[in-house]
């Protein structure tokens, strides 16, 4: 099994309506699905961790097949609740090792996802498994955070990423192991609050291409958002676009 967190009952009950209820706004959903389906073209589509179908199913809507793969059963429960089997089939297992039937011509991780494994090993399966899946010419997409180590003083192990009143959040970094576990503090509607934490491997965009070369894929483009702004030196997130030779 992959090292990754479990998502139990409890936070796949309350994913889409607390956990990221931000990521389900128009304006962050459809520039990725625009992205996305062009990649795809008029092949289908293989999302890994693919949710509570956050993204698979409007890109679904959008007529092009999408198939996922997600380790937490409770989560694809919940997209099994908004769509059918037949429409978007889900694979309970985990990104690392999981295969689907069929080829694709574009598989996508979104949102930090490949994060969830937290060994190196497991992400290099991870472009491999992509890779397996691909068809000659098909594209493997991850949307990504860039490590804020620039936030972070000498001595210091911890980043905040999120300040208000509804929620406080901040990073905690092993910089030898890459390890890295987000603490979220949320005010809840009693005034009391609530604590989680998310353990990840934080991984460096050199490091993902070197992953993908060990794929037999090779970059194709990278760019700081799905609006396919460039991608600089304070860039904080990439979206990168690898194409299997």
């Amino acid at each position: 099994m992959a090292s990754s967190d479990v998502w139990d009952e409890e936070t796949a009950a309350t994913y889409d309506d607390e956990e990221a209820a931000e990521m389900f706004a128009p304006e962050i959903v459809e520039p990725a699905v625009d992205f996305l389906a062009e990649l795809a073209g008029s092949g289908p589509a293989l999302e890994f961790a693919v949710g509570t179908g956050r993204i698979g199913i409007p890109l679904m809507q959008r007529g092009v097949p999408v198939a996922g793969i997600e380790f937490s059963a409770p989560m694809a429960s919940r997209l099994r609740a908004k769509v059918s089997e037949a429409d978007l089939p889900v694979v309970i297992g985990d990104m690392a090792t999981t295969t689907v039937p069929g080829e694709f011509s574009l598989v996508y991780l979104v949102w930090n996802s490949i994060s969830n494994l937290r060994t190196q090993e497991e992400q290099v399966e991870c472009f491999r498994n992509a890779a397996r899946h691909l068809i000659p010419g098909g594209r493997f997409v991850v949307e990504l955070f860039v490590p804020m180590l620039r936030r972070l003083p000498p001595g210091q192990v911890a980043v905040p990423f999120e300040v208000s009143e509804a929620h406080t959040g901040f990073d905690t970094l092993d910089l030898v192991t890459q390890e890295c576990s987000s603490h979220h503090y949320r005010r809840q509607l009693d005034g009391t609050i609530r604590y989680g934490v998310g353990h990840f491997r934080y991984v460096w965009p050199a490091e993902c291409d070197l992953m993908a070369q060990l794929a037999g894929m090779q970059l194709e483009n990278r760019f700081e958002d799905w609006h396919g702004t460039p991608f600089t030196n304070d860039s904080e997130s990439h979206v990168s676009v690898w194409r299997k030779s």
